[in-house]
């Protein structure tokens, strides 16, 4: 409940950039998913997929600066941030239900959009666990447009590269990754 009540209180942030926004222009609003096996247990592969964990196989670029809880932990309610170039993302872990497989993350960056991220598995043996991710994009400005429109096309790929650098990291490797 405490998630919600943050992310309630999150939105109230965006209020005022979509009371600015121009009728005449649309705002994108633009969903991908995609799909991977991560070739370990239930148990191994999901804390994979939580904010502070993930450390451990997304590279340099993901590093998350937790503002709740601290210590930095994996658990619904979690509020961090994500340095994304010039802007400063605000997430919330909306959903971190290890019971019903699900997580889901909530972001913001300011002025220009708001990205929801579900995240769903389904082990289908006993080392093998099946990883369902879709983006929803929502501009929330007409300058979000391009952002939306351009996250969206990196989405498309990601499922690749989230699947190689997943495979990387369990057998043993140090992921490379792209600047």
């Amino acid at each position: 409940m405490n998630a919600m009540h943050l992310l309630v209180g999150l939105a109230g942030i965006a209020m005022p950039a979509l009371a600015q926004t121009p009728a005449a222009q649309p705002l994108l609003h633009l969903s991908t998913s995609f799909d991977l096996v991560v070739h370990a247990s239930y148990a191994r592969t999901a804390p994979l997929f939580g904010p502070e964990a993930e450390r451990a196989w997304a590279g340099s670029h993901w590093n998350p600066q937790f503002i709740h809880p601290q210590p930095a932990a994996d658990v619904e309610g979690a509020v961090f941030t994500i340095q994304q170039g010039p802007l400063n993302a605000v997430w919330v872990n909306t959903i971190f239900d290890l019971e019903a497989r699900h997580f889901q993350y909530v972001y913001f960056l300011p002025d220009l959009m708001v990205t929801v991220i579900d995240v769903r598995f389904q082990p289908t043996t006993d080392d093998a666990t099946g990883v369902h991710v879709v983006y929803t994009r929502t501009a929330i400005t007409p300058a979000g447009n391009q952002h939306v429109a351009a996250m969206n096309e990196g989405d498309k790929s990601a499922g690749i590269e989230w699947q190689q650098t997943i495979d990387q990291y369990l057998a043993g490797n140090k992921p490379v990754h792209k600047p």
